[in-house]
């Protein structure tokens, strides 16, 4: 589980392809001070596993489906990336309860300055959009980011900053795809209600009290 706070940005500096996995080197220092094999690790919003490290640099395998629903198929040697460790049960939750589970691949479809803020119009396919709320959240390529309005095709955020800088939106530009996760909350939310519809209707008692607030009698 993730906060979709960036602790830092990365970059890709090799990759290993088999038939059966992709293998990610990926540059990083912050991220490098307790990470261990098998920590679970948040690149682009991923949730990907630690299967090598070294004092500079940690691996990460990708399987043939996460490269199919995702950005990390475009990956290449010198991608810059954003990553984040696991988070800790007793921090604060900066951003939002994010899993590294993508749900689907957005395109930037516009991008302006306003004021001291970067201004994205992201598309989304109707499956992620269904959980979009004005005011809610969503994480872009693992940031967390409050949704400024949504439309029938996409929603909007804006990034300040320090967010430019320290991620990898301020370098993102109109046509680029980012890995969407939607609000975990909204998810249960629509489970539970489901359930409850499908439960059996009690059988109303049919007494002089129900047949009177119909007008029956």
């Amino acid at each position: 589980m993730f906060t979709g706070i960036v602790e830092e940005m990365g970059a890709i500096t090799s990759m290993e392809k088999t038939l059966a996995w992709t293998r990610f080197t990926i540059l990083a220092s912050t991220m490098m001070g307790d990470l261990k094999l098998g920590d679970s690790v948040s690149v682009n919003g991923t949730c990907l596993t630690v299967v090598t490290r070294s004092e500079q640099d940690f691996s990460v395998e990708v399987s043939p489906e996460t490269l199919a629903v995702t950005t990390l198929s475009s990956f290449t040697a010198g991608t810059p990336v954003n990553l984040e460790r696991a988070m800790r049960l007793n921090e604060r939750i900066g951003g939002h309860l994010v899993a590294g589970h993508v749900d689907g691949v957005g395109v930037i479809r516009s991008r302006q300055q306003d004021g001291n803020a970067i201004l994205f119009t992201i598309s989304a396919p109707p499956e992620i959009l269904r959980y979009c709320v004005a005011k809610g959240s969503i994480t872009v390529d693992g940031i967390s980011l409050t949704i400024n309005n949504v439309t029938a095709q996409g929603f909007g955020v804006a990034i300040i900053p320090h967010t430019a800088k320290v991620t990898t939106l301020g370098i993102k530009q109109v046509n680029d795809s980012v890995n969407l996760e939607s609000d975990l909350i909204g998810k249960y939310v629509e489970r539970l209600l489901q359930e409850r519809s499908q439960l059996p209707q009690p059988t109303p008692v049919i007494d002089k009290d129900y047949l009177q607030k119909r007008g029956l009698i």
